[in-house]
């Protein structure tokens, strides 16, 4: 009988690394086809979610008759800067911008004065009728904003508020989602820093100002841009309290103005993507802060 031939320690080696070296150059390939494809996708959603924004910034430069040509034509043969600096000379247009903006800042300072206090008290204080109070406000979320619409004008009629920065700004400060948000982010405060400033002589009200508003700020950041986007760009409520042209939304004035000057497209484009920057910008501003507290939200 022939002698059989020993494998060797190192052919044992070479035969058992084969294929888990096989494996992991299949598992690296199916990792970076993983990637591609994600990095497609989100190429894609990107590209769709932008194409809107593109085309009305572009459009600003185009003749009405480019506007609206058929085949569709993305870029303009020819490229009109003067309808970017006739909308800029409009005064209604300024003004509108102007008025939009401040009402904008007082709503979202509003908003957070009232919710953050609303929040405070259901979230460490205790009074009569709290959890009570507190299934009135939850339930509040689930009305639509259309159902109340009629009743809410009945109410600011009767208080005078019509054709006034008041009737834009003091109806919806308060938000039921807006204090559940807060509310929630207050209830992980770390109870220790309260009871040991209770504990040194503060007050309820040091307490709110000196612990919770400095821990605040991402929230914060959230609840006000949520505030600031929304009066930025309601359209039923100014159409239906505001009848002078001097207190005129930007959403309303771009309404009236395609309305009356149908056939100016072009600056109705340039006027809607001017519109569009202060909210843009803002974004960017805080874009790292806003996602930080959407994150520091998920995770309590």
């Amino acid at each position: 009988m022939a002698a059989q031939t020993p494998v060797t320690a190192p052919a044992i080696s070479a035969i058992g690394q084969a294929p888990r070296s096989s494996g992991r150059s299949e598992g690296g390939l199916k990792g970076v086809l993983i990637g591609a494809g994600k990095a497609v996708m989100a190429t894609v959603i990107v590209l769709l979610a932008l194409f809107p924004l593109a085309w009305m910034l572009i459009a600003g430069f185009k003749s009405r008759s480019e506007v609206v040509e058929t085949p569709f034509q993305f870029f303009p043969d020819v490229w009109r800067v003067e309808n970017y600096q006739l909308i800029l000379q409009d005064p209604e247009f300024i003004r509108s911008m102007s008025v939009t903006f401040a009402g904008a800042i007082m709503f979202t300072v509003l908003s957070l004065a009232v919710n953050s206090l609303g929040a405070y008290a259901f979230a460490r204080l205790e009074f009569a009728f709290k959890n009570v109070l507190w299934v009135y406000v939850i339930t509040t979320m689930f009305i639509p904003g259309m159902a109340i619409l009629l009743t809410s004008f009945v109410v600011v009629t009767r208080l005078r508020m019509l054709d006034t920065l008041a009737v834009l700004v003091l109806p919806g400060a308060a938000s039921a989602a807006h204090l559940f948000f807060m509310r929630q982010y207050y209830l992980n405060v770390p109870l220790a820093m309260e009871e040991a400033a209770t504990l040194d002589g503060a007050s309820k009200w040091e307490i709110y100002r000196h612990i919770f508003l400095p821990m605040s700020k991402p929230v914060f950041v959230v609840v006000g841009m949520t505030s600031f986007l929304a009066f930025w760009n309601s359209y039923v409520w100014p159409i239906m309290t505001i009848t002078s042209r001097d207190l005129y939304q930007i959403q309303q004035y771009l309404a009236t103005f395609r309305s009356e000057r149908a056939a100016e497209l072009g600056m109705l484009m340039a006027g809607s993507t001017l519109a569009a920057l202060p909210v843009l910008i803002l974004f960017l501003i805080f874009q790292r802060h806003i996602i930080g507290g959407i994150k520091i939200a998920g995770l309590k």
